[in-house]
């Protein structure tokens, strides 16, 4: 039996933090950047739509996607993050399903916890994707302070964070929230409850699964 758990937050929330945190106690986690990465390698499906829509330009020396000028295109105006997301997320999405299934079909007989962390994961529609949603919160003001310490300009971070959905509208998504608002240990602390959380709703799920579909699963 498969939980399905979408964990998503604003810029520098600690999404990535918290993803570790739940990795460390059994979940089996999808950090949607390292699919972004991949999919943005030459040859994959994404770096072909990308040179497509936007020419040569946004490529390296070596052939490689600069995301630095990506992002500074696909930052500069809402309509313009509209227009990048309208293209990739489509395609990670269905990477993700992939590597969903394979963890599924790896240990057919095995109960898992599969989280999926993603800052846009709201935005491209995932509350219908997933079994849970796990919303990593933090206040603007402190998103700002740590995106600046990890070298972002603070300029650079208010953009990005009124580019993201409305913190308010992103909490009511949730049928967790993980306060990551203060020190880390308090942050760790809320992880754990969480994923205690998760444990039971797996185990709930499975109670419910119709007999039938319980025997074919624990066959294989």
């Amino acid at each position: 039996m498969i939980l399905t758990v979408g964990l998503t937050g604003g810029l520098a929330s600690g999404k990535s933090t918290v993803a570790r945190t739940f990795a460390a106690l059994g979940a089996f986690a999808i950090d949607a950047d390292h699919v972004v990465a991949h999919l943005y390698r030459p040859g994959e499906a994404g770096y072909e739509a990308l040179v497509r829509e936007y020419g040569r330009e946004i490529l390296r020396p070596n052939g490689e996607i600069d995301r630095v000028k990506l992002a500074d295109i696909a930052f500069a105006t809402p309509a313009e993050a509209q227009r990048l997301n309208a293209l990739i997320h489509p395609l990670v999405i269905a990477e993700e399903r992939r590597m969903i299934d394979a963890e599924a079909e790896r240990f057919p007989g095995r109960d898992r916890i599969i989280v999926n962390e993603a800052t846009l994961l709201l935005e491209s529609g995932g509350r219908g994707r997933y079994d849970r949603i796990v919303v990593v919160d933090a206040p603007p003001e402190v998103q700002v302070e740590r995106a600046v310490a990890r070298g972002m300009s603070r300029d650079d971070a208010v953009r990005r964070i009124a580019r993201q959905m409305p913190r308010q509208e992103r909490l009511r998504f949730a049928d967790y929230v993980i306060d990551n608002g203060g020190d880390a240990r308090a942050g760790e602390v809320a992880a754990h409850r969480v994923f205690d959380a998760l444990r039971r709703d797996l185990a709930e799920k499975k109670k419910n699964q119709k007999p039938e579909t319980r025997n074919q699963n624990e066959r294989g």
